[in-house]
């Protein structure tokens, strides 16, 4: 065995199809394509999307915007929450045992005109106020 006489196993290869090469061949005239229309044009290619002239499937649905993935805290607005300004150490479970909060809450932002002189009682990282 030696590269002059390699060849393909049997039945893996065929012979291209050659159209246009007159009716006898089965794939003359129309070479394939049907008659006339868009397809049957030299240099068609479909635009993505393309839909035939009517309004495309992403031109008729409403544009939606995009959902951030940075988690925002629970605000609570002390003003209004007294249980919450009325804690001596303020840690985000002490809020959930005064102030009801879903579960997956992880950080809390107290807001408010009282809050910045809650700053000296909070004892966790978890909760922050929007005064300096």
């Amino acid at each position: 065995m030696g590269l002059h006489n390699l060849q393909p196993a049997p039945g893996s290869t065929r012979n291209r199809k050659r159209i246009g090469r007159g009716q006898g061949s089965g794939t003359g005239k129309t070479a394939g394509k049907g008659n006339k229309g868009q397809k049957a044009r030299s240099g068609y290619s479909a635009k993505r999307g393309f839909e035939g002239g009517q309004m495309p499937l992403y031109r008729r649905l409403p544009k939606i915007g995009f959902t951030s993935r940075v988690i925002k805290p629970h605000t609570i607005n002390v003003d209004k929450a007294k249980a919450v300004a009325e804690l001596e150490e303020i840690t985000l479970e002490s809020i959930k045992a005064v102030h009801r909060l879903q579960k997956t809450v992880t950080r809390v932002k107290l807001i408010g005109v009282g809050a910045k002189d809650l700053v000296s009682k909070i004892k966790d990282e978890a909760v922050t106020t929007s005064g300096k």
